[in-house]
């Protein structure tokens, strides 16, 4: 899985975010995807029998390693990294990166670093006040394909997470309706 890890995570750390055309992705199966304000977890729970968290990676980084853009988003603050892929029915569907601030694991989120194989969106909008903003997309190209990506932030009784998603060549953004 490290050649998968340095690939797509190098991919979504390479992304040239921009703010979205709304009006001309809500049109779109694509826009659907890329503009969910809710759980990604449950949008593609919905499109399999089972749903799988693996861990590519957990590690603390300090906030000199964050951007301009991701310091705006989340403060000038140390991180923790999680890189993880979901993988629907044992097909690799996306490769996430999460920032999280130091002082979002706190209190009740504490347990936000110890997820493991459980997704960071069965956790977080098991909260009546979490939501999603400031939701961006990229287009990437992994080995010669390419790829639809979003980044956005979500929050947790008003602590904020920067989430990077980069949808794999068999998710179901790509599929044909039928």
């Amino acid at each position: 899985m490290s050649d998968f890890k340095r690939l797509y995570v190098e991919a979504l750390l390479a992304a040239n975010w921009e703010a979205p055309d709304w009006q001309q992705l809500e049109k779109t199966k694509e826009g659907e995807w890329l503009l969910e304000r809710h759980s990604m977890t449950e949008r593609l729970k919905a499109c399999c029998s089972t749903l799988t968290v693996e861990v590519l990676g957990l590690h603390e980084v300090g906030k000199e390693v964050l951007s301009d853009n991701e310091r705006d988003l989340l403060g000038d603050q140390a991180c923790l990294v999680r890189e993880v892929v979901l993988s629907g029915d044992d097909v690799p569907w996306l490769c996430a990166r999460t920032l999280v601030p130091m002082s979002t694991l706190t209190e009740r989120e504490q347990d936000i670093a110890d997820l493991g194989a459980v997704p960071l969106g069965q956790r977080v909008f098991n909260q009546a006040n979490a939501r999603r903003d400031a939701i961006e997309v990229a287009h990437v190209v992994c080995e010669g394909q390419a790829l639809l990506a979003r980044r956005s932030r979500l929050w947790v009784n008003d602590k904020p997470m920067l989430v990077s998603e980069l949808f794999l060549p068999h998710a179901p953004i790509y599929q044909e309706e039928g």
